[in-house]
């Protein structure tokens, strides 16, 4: 088990939850994820990276598959002007690689906000630490042991 995977299973663990993340396989995107898993697009809870311009930190926008993250609403929900946050910075603060981003479990938590679309199912499925491992989970459970600020912020 790597590293990654290992932080999130014990992050669920940690938080009560007997939940153990399954391997899908190869997902580049949050279709071919709910593929492989056999959900709606909508269920798969995107963790996006963007770098605060003015502060320089990763911040994480949970959000569900099917909607996209609107920059001007994540912006004047950041505080400050949002760019592309690269795989070094991701790394360094989160511990994950592109692809594999969970939204627990993280070296340095990051300030997150969480798309009330998710709260609509009653299971969505978030990378795991890897780009082929995810785990199942009842949304609000997810926001709850996240940290995030449930926001608007998608188009």
């Amino acid at each position: 088990m790597s590293k990654s995977l290992r932080r999130v299973t014990m992050a669920l663990h940690a938080a009560g939850l007997d939940i153990t993340p399954v391997e899908i396989g190869d997902a580049t995107t949050a279709q071919m994820a709910a593929d492989l898993v056999g959900c709606d697009i909508a269920q798969i809870a995107k963790s996006i990276m963007f770098r605060g311009e003015t502060r320089g930190a990763a911040l994480l926008f949970v959000t569900s598959g099917a909607n996209r993250v609107d920059d001007s609403r994540a912006s004047t929900l950041a505080g400050e002007p949002l760019g592309k946050a690269d795989a070094a910075l991701i790394r360094a603060q989160t511990g994950f690689a592109i692809g594999g981003v969970a939204p627990l479990g993280h070296l340095t938590p990051p300030r997150a906000f969480f798309d009330p679309h998710l709260l609509t199912f009653p299971t969505v499925w978030a990378a795991a630490g890897t780009p082929r491992h995810l785990f199942g989970i009842d949304p609000a459970r997810l926001l709850q042991i996240s940290g995030a600020t449930l926001a608007e912020f998608t188009a």
